[in-house]
């Protein structure tokens, strides 16, 4: 375990390094292809360095972060969109945990669709709600030679869940200490929705869902007009 604690504070000190140097390069190369094609060894190294980590946590959590989630930003970066392009640039301070870190800076546009900012004292409730019941599906585990099934597939979800909210909450809370900025919520309650879209479009994972529009769901809906009408291509797609 202690190999695997020191090659995940190397992984972290090269991706430290990488972020620099997209940091550097995107004050010298206009957006386009030639930024892509100057940032691609760094997109190869994000995909390299999970498999220098074994353990589920680390590995698991590191290939969410910089595999995935830092080189779709990564992506959105070389053509001027996405969270890290902004005018003036963003500084470097803000630039790093935006982004390999779930996180996103508040909107106007997001704060009046969704209440971010609450009061501290409910923040702190919630939370520790939260955390309480995440602690009792646990124990509930202990019992599971009596439970159906079913339920019990019910219950990992609710674990799945609770587990995600509480570790993106720590996140954004160590991020919002360091660059001193509101983020949106990386849920909006996802056991209120209504149907699969509000789910995936609107509740689960915002983070992901605000990532993954304008690089998956626009260029295929792009695509897609091409050869069939408006209506069709959006079939193809969920928002």
């Amino acid at each position: 375990m202690e190999g695997e604690v020191g090659n995940f504070i190397v992984v972290w000190i090269v991706v430290f390094a990488c972020l620099l140097y997209r940091y550097t390069i995107g004050k010298f190369i206009p957006k386009g292809t030639t930024r892509l094609l100057a940032l691609s060894i760094v997109t190869c190294l994000f995909l390299w360095f999970p498999l220098k980590l074994t353990t589920m946590h680390l590995g698991g959590l590191t290939s969410f972060f910089i595999a995935w989630l830092a080189n779709f930003k990564l992506l959105l970066f070389a053509y001027g969109k996405g969270p890290l392009s902004s005018d003036p640039p963003i500084p470097l301070s803000r630039f790093v945990p935006m982004a390999c870190l779930p996180i996103n800076i508040a909107s106007t546009h997001s704060r009046s669709e969704i209440p971010i900012q609450e009061t501290k004292k409910t923040a702190k409730k919630r939370y520790l709600v939260k955390l309480s019941l995440f602690g009792m599906l646990l124990k509930v585990y202990d019992y599971n030679q009596y439970i159906h099934p079913k339920v019990m597939m019910s219950l990992y979800c609710f674990h799945i869940y609770f587990m995600l909210e509480i570790l993106l909450d720590m996140v954004a809370y160590v991020a919002r200490t360091v660059v001193q900025m509101e983020f949106e919520p990386p849920f909006n309650e996802p056991y209120l929705a209504t149907s699969l879209q509000d789910f995936w479009g609107k509740r689960w994972n915002l983070m992901v869902t605000s990532v993954l529009h304008p690089t998956i769901y626009d260029p295929v809906r792009s695509i897609s007009l091409r050869f069939v009408s408006r209506k069709w291509a959006s079939v193809t797609l969920v928002d």
